[in-house]
C-alpha cells in the first residue's frame, strides 16, 4: 500500500543561500539533499529537517514541532533509516522523482519515492515522498 507523506530536507553543514541548489545537475542536487535530510532526522534537528519543505508541505504542516511528529510518529524508515542506497532517478521539467532503497533497521526493505520541485529562487524544495514496503518500487 502507498503511503504519501511529506519530508523536508535539513542540512549537514550550513548552505549559503538558505537551500541553493548544490550543484548544477538536478540529480545531484536531488540526491544530495535527500542525504542531507536523513541526516538531519538521525541528529533529531527538526529545523534543519524543516527547512526544505515547499510552500505546499509548510501550508499542511506548519510549524517544524509538527511537521517532526509526523514524520517521527508515520514514517520511521525515513526518520530511522538503517541502510539506504539511490536508486532510478527522472527529471521531468522543474521537478526530480529520486527513488531511495531502505533496509530499515527491523529488517524490512523500503522503497521512498522523493519529488523535490524547483523554485523560484532556484532551490529545489520537496514536495512530496511515496513509500511502501518493498524493494525496488514501482516505475517512476
Amino acid at each position: 500500500m502507498f503511503r504519501s507523506f511529506v519530508v523536508a530536507f535539513g542540512l549537514v553543514a550550513p548552505l549559503a543561500g538558505g537551500g541553493a541548489a548544490f550543484a548544477d545537475e538536478p540529480v545531484d542536487t536531488a540526491r544530495a539533499i535527500i542525504q542531507q535530510q536523513i541526516a538531519a532526522f538521525l541528529h533529531d534537528d527538526a529545523e534543519a529537517a524543516y527547512s526544505f519543505a515547499s510552500p505546499a508541505i509548510r501550508g499542511k504542516f506548519p510549524d517544524k514541532a509538527t511537521f517532526f511528529d509526523m514524520v517521527k510518529r508515520g514514517y520511521q524508515p525515513v526518520y530511522r533509516p538503517g541502510n539506504f542506497a539511490f536508486g532510478r532517478s527522472k527529471v521531468v521539467g522543474d521537478q526530480v522523482l529520486q527513488e531511495v532503497l531502505i533496509s530499515a533497521p527491523d529488517g524490512k526493505d523500503w522503497t521512498a519515492v522523493y519529488e523535490l520541485l524547483k523554485q523560484p529562487d532556484g532551490s529545489y524544495k520537496i514536495n512530496g515522498v511515496m513509500i511502501l514496503q518493498q524493494a525496488p518500487g514501482p516505475a517512476i
